[in-house]
């Protein structure tokens, strides 16, 4: 089975930043983020990762930036209350980024943090837990449908922290 959405993983990144499952919008784009009202694209130029607010389908631009993107979900789409527990993949994530070693994994979102480290509560910022060497955050998702949660700093704190 193909995955909804490829990954955009190499060695050596600054980041990656992993969702949930690509949204609905997002499958039938293409592309990464593809939400209007998704804060993703808007804080990669805010944090000084893109020179400009890039439109979704550059994704696959955004290694040159030292930026990865990934999923936890990678077969299926929709929104989080969508997804059932056997869609996550947390061996697998963690096998692709032991392979890519980037200096942080971001989770985009708490459910997909949740699901990765099996327990039902988490804090935002950085986690004790690491990958190889690479450092584990939580930040708030930058989805509409999670608006509520929304917190720019977290992000802005995240992304000085992977040296934009």
């Amino acid at each position: 089975m193909n995955p909804v959405l490829p990954d955009v993983l190499t060695p050596g990144l600054d980041l990656v930043v992993c969702g949930t499952a690509p949204g609905t919008r997002s499958a039938r784009d293409q592309a990464y983020y593809a939400h209007p009202h998704n804060e993703f694209w808007r804080m990669m130029h805010l944090g000084g990762v893109t020179p400009r607010r890039f439109d979704p389908s550059e994704y696959p631009d955004l290694p040159r930036y030292g930026v990865g993107l990934t999923d936890i979900c990678k077969h299926v789409f929709g929104a989080d209350s969508d997804l059932a527990r056997s869609d996550f993949d947390a061996a697998g994530l963690s096998e692709r980024i032991g392979m890519v070693a980037p200096a942080i994994l971001a989770f985009n979102g708490k459910l997909a943090a949740k699901r990765f480290f099996g327990r039902d509560r988490i804090a935002y910022g950085f986690q004790q837990e690491v990958i190889g060497s690479t450092r584990i955050f939580v930040a708030p998702s930058t989805s509409k449908l999670a608006r509520r949660y929304w917190d720019e700093s977290l992000w802005l704190e995240l992304l000085k922290a992977a040296g934009f």
